[in-house]
């Protein structure tokens, strides 16, 4: 006969049970969640090794999920504005999806590639599709309370203003998804995974100020 399980029982990253003391359960549950995305439809490139940095950084002090957003399938904004009445978009697709991560999560951290001196189009159109959760019209839906954001940006030239236009594409959403904006990076001159890895430490210690 099976065992009962305890509530100290939890599952390990194999799927096997392990028993953990009650001290260790409320440690996971107080620890913040962190969200890092990123917005290139790239899953290897420069964009993917500084999500990842940015992942395993915060995995040290956040239950961490790293998400991109080419993942996910979504069209366009229609501009119908039905959502200005509703709060609700009239397409059913995987936006709902990604806000469910943005639910989840206490930190945001958005990692974008320059793409013609802005985010690539698949964010923008993510960011097109958020409408029914802006402030800008009531009544508008809510992904919930007192989150941070954070913006991290690159592009291959070493004109940071380029960098700096991305990161306030980026922290303009933020604000009205009502999200408080607490920092960005800039990284010029990263082209390739081997230049966005060879910027580590930078990267880090950007890190170390995401509370």
């Amino acid at each position: 006969m099976d065992e009962k399980l305890s509530p100290a029982a939890q599952m390990n990253s194999h799927g096997a049970f392990e028993r953990v003391g009650c001290g260790e359960m409320m440690v996971s549950l107080m620890r913040k969640k962190a969200l890092v995305i990123n917005c290139s439809p790239v899953r290897s490139g420069a964009t993917a090794a500084i999500t990842g940095i940015i992942a395993e950084e915060l995995e040290k002090r956040f239950e961490t999920r790293r998400i991109c957003i080419d993942d996910y399938e979504f069209t366009f904004c229609r501009g119908c504005r039905s959502c200005h009445e509703t709060a609700k978009c009239i397409l059913n697709d995987d936006v709902l999806t990604i806000i469910k991560e943005f639910e989840w999560a206490d930190v945001i951290v958005a990692v974008a590639p320059s793409y013609w001196a802005d985010v690539p189009g698949q964010f923008k159109c993510f960011i097109d599709r958020c409408t029914p959760w802006s402030n800008t019209h009531e009544p508008h839906a809510v992904i919930g309370e007192g989150k941070k954001g954070y913006a991290v940006t690159l592009r291959t030239g070493p004109n940071m203003k380029e960098c700096e236009r991305l990161i306030n594409t980026i922290e303009h959403f933020y604000g009205h998804m009502e999200i408080e904006r607490c920092g960005s990076l800039g990284l010029c001159s990263v082209s390739d995974r081997d230049e966005a890895l060879a910027r580590k430490d930078e990267i880090t210690d950007f890190c170390e100020k995401i509370k």
